[in-house]
């Protein structure tokens, strides 16, 4: 049983989906671009979050092997997009801050690169490994984990971003309200000076 135990755990961490999860800056006026290689039918997703910056906004490019646009996005805070490759080859994907003049950008991003498919260069065969029905079950599970992992790496990213906003925000009203109070003191001084310099006798000697 424990055997059994230490090959399920060992199988699961050999199943992972490989995950790479960066923090970038992008300066104003310029573009970060990244690229991994895949093969032909494999699965990828590019996930990101623009976690600083501005109006927390970025331009996204992705791009296969002969340059062609596969997604472009502009102005975009965050987003998922899942694609497969359609040929084998470096796939890239670009972080664009041109159109920002002095605001660099934070960019939270991670790339998931899944299993090449059956019949493909790199890929495993099946046949050949003797999977079972219960290693394809481990496969699964170690897919799920894999996206849970990301989900809460995404929800951490949106949870400080808007603690950043609800502090700024918070802020920016307190003092609001203490510019208010003055210049209500200061009205209310100024009025109450007025009406008794309006009320006063003047007197001629």
């Amino acid at each position: 049983m424990k055997l059994l135990l230490n090959f399920l755990v060992c199988f699961l961490f050999l199943c992972v989906v490989p995950i790479r999860g960066y923090f970038i800056t992008v300066d104003p006026h310029s573009e970060e671009c990244f690229f991994d290689r895949a093969e032909a039918g494999t699965k990828l997703g590019l996930m990101f979050e623009t976690v600083e910056g501005g109006f927390l906004d970025i331009e996204v490019r992705i791009s296969g092997p002969d340059q062609k646009v596969i997604y472009q996005g502009e102005k975009e805070s965050s987003g998922k997009y899942t694609f497969s490759a359609y040929e084998t080859g470096i796939y890239h994907y670009c972080f664009s801050n041109k159109m920002s003049t002095l605001t660099p950008k934070v960019v939270m991003f991670s790339m998931e690169i899944g299993e090449a498919p059956k019949g493909t260069v790199g890929a495993v065969n099946e046949g050949e490994a003797g999977h079972t029905k219960l290693e394809d079950m481990i496969r699964e599970l170690s897919g799920t984990l894999t996206s849970i992992k990301h989900e809460q790496d995404y929800m951490h990213v949106r949870d400080r971003i808007h603690r950043s906003i609800n502090e700024s925000t918070n802020s920016r009203v307190v003092m609001w309200s203490f510019f208010e109070a003055i210049v209500l003191i200061v009205m209310t001084v100024g009025q109450v000076y007025y009406l008794k310099r309006f009320f006063e006798v003047k007197r001629v000697v």
